[in-house]
């Protein structure tokens, strides 16, 4: 499998779901063989993809001295899925906008723009060695596989989410129809708690789905077991962090950005547990 770009130039503006600002953003065909982020407003400051520089904090943000990327996690999850790996991402603020609160925006325009390949293979490396991380009573597991597997499990005290599973192949076809849909969510209970810290600023009834105690408040799901879904889209958003396509089955119970990228970390630190695959 050969590097893709995108054939022509995607634009998007919107507001930061943490940060409230409304932020203009540039996807723009690249042949450098990697994804890299351009702040404009930061005398155009380039920060790159690697397991070194991201953090969390309710979202996965790329850190750079001086500098920082929010909320990167829905249009990398577009990118990784539809094995868009070579682009410049520019924007005029810290934080990606939250468009509906899926990925579905940013897929959309991907398929809309179309990709081209470059004379470069694609980078793909196999759990060569099954492992697992814990964390208080959430785990993932890794075991070798041929795709790229995810079975989620999630496990919420509301009557609506529950418990809520999905294992799925990931390729760009069910990604596009089964995951890049769903939606970021929330609890109307730790709204306050939430924008005392400075987050969830910009987050509102059209890009996020908000719970009461009892319901869902802006109704209707777009899938039953949309929550889970979501988890998903956001395991695939983290785990391109990596910077190369990976190949495995991934068990994951109640985990969330922390975890997702405590898996990064330990792969890019014990390369033994990955292979080249050819």
């Amino acid at each position: 499998m050969r590097k893709q770009t995108i054939r022509k130039e995607i634009r998007f503006s919107g507001i930061g779901v943490h940060s409230g600002q409304k932020v203009d953003v540039r996807l723009i065909p690249s042949f450098e063989g990697k994804v890299n982020f351009l702040r404009i407003d930061k005398a155009r400051r380039l920060v790159s993809i690697s397991p070194e520089s991201i953090e969390t904090s309710n979202s996965s943000v790329l850190v750079a001295e001086n500098c920082r990327i929010r909320t990167i996690e829905h249009l990398m999850a577009a990118l990784y899925a539809l094995h868009v790996s070579s682009l410049t991402v520019e924007l005029n603020g810290d934080e990606i906008p939250i468009m509906d609160g899926s990925a579905q925006p940013f897929s959309d325009a991907i398929k809309k723009a179309g990709t081209r390949s470059l004379d470069e293979d694609e980078k793909i490396k196999r759990i060569k060695q099954s492992f697992s991380i814990e964390e208080n009573d959430s785990f993932l597991k890794a075991e070798p596989a041929d795709d790229l597997i995810v079975s989620y499990r999630i496990k919420y005290d509301h009557p609506i989410i529950n418990t809520q599973e999905i294992s799925l192949k990931i390729t760009p076809d069910n990604f596009q129809e089964e995951i890049a849909p769903a939606r970021t969510f929330g609890f109307s209970k730790d709204e306050t708690i939430l924008k005392s810290q400075g987050l969830a600023l910009g987050a509102s009834l059209e890009n996020t789905i908000v719970l009461n105690d009892s319901d869902v408040i802006n109704k209707p799901l777009r899938f039953p077991d949309e929550f889970v879904r979501h988890k998903v889209l956001d395991f695939l958003g983290d785990i391109s962090m990596l910077g190369f396509y990976i190949l495995g089955h991934f068990k994951i119970y109640k985990a969330g950005h922390h975890l997702h990228l405590k898996t990064v970390r330990f792969l890019h630190k014990n390369p033994e547990y990955l292979e080249k695959y050819t």
